[in-house]
């Protein structure tokens, strides 16, 4: 069904804000999905989980489709990493995509917050890292793992998906790569996971069109107003922000599994 379900206009209205705002996050440094995707949640209350992801992920991908592009015409990562890498992170989230369908939610948060207070912590303790471009391993070994990371991730980001590109970015990092330019490669590998879990989501009829074309509007405008002042900002911006999403995140999640939010 193309409108998906009778949602009230002043709804639709928040949830086009929320993907604007998610499409800002995700094009930056990854994890715009921790606003969509609870946006969602909240906003649709009768709507089955799986149609959630589905629905969350057709928007992600319009945004993400934008701010890759706009990162491959001015960073130009390199294609003989990022396509081995993409097409690994393709596979992994085609797989985490099955997974979706036998999986709660509600097991992934407290694993979500342990992650992000480490790589919070590691960014923090670390102010050099991230700061430019020199890679730890060369040629084939870094291949290798740029794949890794693309089939581990792209895994979790077909399972669930909230902070799949800010997990992409601090690993290409932690591979040597600068924030921005990890960033320009995360964004590619996150276009290969949302495609790919959408493969899996649209032919099971899981995606509410109506909605996710609207929000999926707001988040490419999102994607292109943070991919274009990443690029002009540089580094570190992208490590401030970096830091200031992971530290919002933290408090949001941690609140759940607390029970703070009610």
């Amino acid at each position: 069904m193309l409108a998906g379900p009778e949602v009230p206009l002043s709804v639709l209205g928040l949830l086009v804000l929320a993907a604007v705002t998610a499409g800002f996050i995700d094009s930056v440094v990854g994890g715009g999905g921790l606003v969509q995707l609870p946006a969602l949640l909240v906003a649709l209350p009768g709507v089955s989980p799986v149609e959630i992801l589905a629905t969350n992920k057709l928007a992600s991908a319009m945004g993400v489709t934008v701010s890759s592009a706009t990162y491959y015409r001015r960073v130009r990562p390199d294609p003989r990493v990022f396509g081995p890498m993409m097409l690994m992170a393709f596979a992994g989230a085609a797989g985490g995509a099955l997974v979706a369908f036998w999986i709660p939610r509600s097991a992934f948060d407290p694993i979500v917050l342990v992650v992000l207070v480490l790589v919070g912590a590691w960014v923090l303790l670390k102010p050099s890292v991230g700061v430019e471009t020199e890679l730890r391993l060369e040629g084939r070994r870094h291949t290798t793992a740029a794949m890794l990371v693309g089939l581990v991730i792209g895994f979790y980001d077909g399972v669930l998906g909230p902070g799949t590109g800010s997990f992409l970015v601090v690993a290409l990092v932690s591979l040597g790569y600068s924030f921005l330019d990890a960033s320009a490669n995360a964004r590619l590998a996150n276009w290969a996971t949302n495609v790919a879990a959408l493969v899996v989501f649209v032919p099971q009829g899981a995606v509410l069109w109506g909605v996710g074309l609207l929000m999926g509007l707001g988040n490419v405008l999102g994607a292109y107003v943070g991919a274009r002042l990443a690029v002009s900002r540089g580094a570190g911006f992208v490590r401030a922000f970096f830091v200031a999403v992971v530290a919002a995140f933290v408090v949001r999640i941690g609140g759940d599994v607390l029970g703070v939010w009610g």
